[in-house]
């Protein structure tokens, strides 16, 4: 896949994640089940925290902290998978010749 593809594929993807927090206030899907089934305070903590709760700290605007959080959370994934295919696509073409 050629870099402009990448190249959209991240700008895309920073976007989303933009305008995602601004969709709704309401918690994700899997909390709000808990919630609705009365389990929610029998869930453990997560054993480490980069970003909790989407909030970068630091920022006192709410929005634009979730904001940051998910660009961070965004490109860090986007370098892992980028990377990830570069090894394949490196080692394909080691074995091929």
């Amino acid at each position: 896949m050629s870099k402009k593809w990448w190249i959209i594929a991240l700008v895309i993807s920073l976007a989303l994640a933009t305008i995602s927090p601004l969709a709704s206030s309401a918690p994700d899907g899997l909390e709000r089940v808990a919630e609705d089934n009365g389990f929610l305070s029998l869930a453990l903590e997560a054993p480490f925290e980069i970003v909790a709760d989407y909030v970068f700290p630091g920022i006192a605007n709410e929005a634009l902290a979730t904001i940051i959080a998910g660009w961070l959370g965004t490109i860090l994934l986007f370098i892992a998978v980028y990377g990830l295919a570069w090894l394949i696509k490196s080692r394909r073409r080691t074995t091929t010749v």
